[in-house]
């Protein structure tokens, strides 16, 4: 197979139908375009015959599709980071299994960043929900007045933290479930952060481009459709691991006196949860925000 110019990098982990149709959307997408690309799938160790499903895959794309298959869950960071030491291609796109493709958009988003490579360094498209509704997926860094708005202003609800423009914008960062970006600018920042498991990871990583001037652009006219969550395993996890990315996040690139002021808020909110669950009788709130609110307490 000649060399590919575009590497796209998915890692799975029990999702086998929807991996399944990100795949046949990648190959629809591309199939009339003159784009060399190759697939390059990291399993990480699922138990729902995903692997089945994707070894007749590769019998189908033989070379075009190489799939590497983890003894155990990497998580979402080092599976990409996995997968783009095996890639080959000078640009990379890293998809996650349950965004899928619509039209020409991995085409669309791909020549618009050739077209501007000279000061666009990452590129994410627009994000859809499957009502084809927008989907915020062009985001703000975390500072203490971005944390504030998510945790008590339904910033996101609100467009204060995340948003959706309907133009091109440069932005802070962009949803890890599409991003498109050349290999080297990955290899130069490490990839992503391998002590984050979930979460957390793409704004780290776009975060400390930012520190190396790197820029991070929002392209509308290349749209997928992003499901959301599809392998986190119900809602309190999901929740947990937030929690654990801001304080990460923080004690990372921020000072004590931020650190303070992040926790200070989060076991606030924690414990505003838990109240309005014992009023409205909510388990799911007390169990969950009260295992938030240990995790803080706890954190050193």
């Amino acid at each position: 197979m000649e060399k590919p110019e575009l590497s796209i990098i998915i890692v799975n982990y029990n999702t086998k139908q929807i991996t399944k149709k990100c795949l046949d959307e990648v190959v629809r997408s591309l199939a009339k375009t003159k784009i060399k690309y190759e697939i390059v799938m990291v399993d990480n160790d699922s138990k729902d015959s995903s692997v089945e499903m994707l070894q007749q895959y590769k019998n189908k794309l033989k070379d075009q599709l190489t799939l590497i298959l983890s003894k155990e869950n990497l998580g979402f960071g080092k599976g990409n980071n996995l997968g783009v030491k095996n890639a080959k291609g000078k640009y990379i796109l890293l998809l996650n299994t349950d965004a899928f493709v619509l039209d020409e958009g991995i085409s669309k988003l791909l020549n618009f960043y050739k077209q501007n490579d000279d000061h666009i360094h990452f590129l994410g498209p627009k994000l859809l929900n499957k009502d084809l509704t927008d989907q915020p997926s062009a985001c703000h860094f975390y500072t203490l007045s971005v944390i504030f708005a998510v945790l008590f202003l339904k910033g996101d609800y609100w467009g204060l933290t995340r948003f959706s423009p309907n133009r091109l914008k440069r932005v802070d960062w962009i949803s890890g479930a599409c991003i498109l970006t050349k290999k080297k600018y990955y290899n130069q920042l490490e990839g992503f952060d391998k002590t984050i498991f979930m979460y957390m990871d793409e704004v780290d990583l776009l975060y400390r481009g930012r520190q190396r001037g790197y820029l991070t652009y929002f392209y509308p006219m290349a749209r997928f459709i992003h499901l959301g969550s599809a392998s986190s395993g119900g809602r309190t996890f999901p929740i947990l691991q937030v929690y654990k990315g801001f304080l990460f996040f923080y004690k990372k690139h921020y000072s004590k006196y931020s650190l303070f002021w992040l926790k200070f808020m989060l076991k606030l909110k924690a414990a505003i949860a838990v109240l309005i669950g014992r009023i409205t009788q909510n388990r799911y709130l007390i169990e969950t925000y009260e295992k938030a609110y240990q995790l803080v307490a706890m954190d050193g």
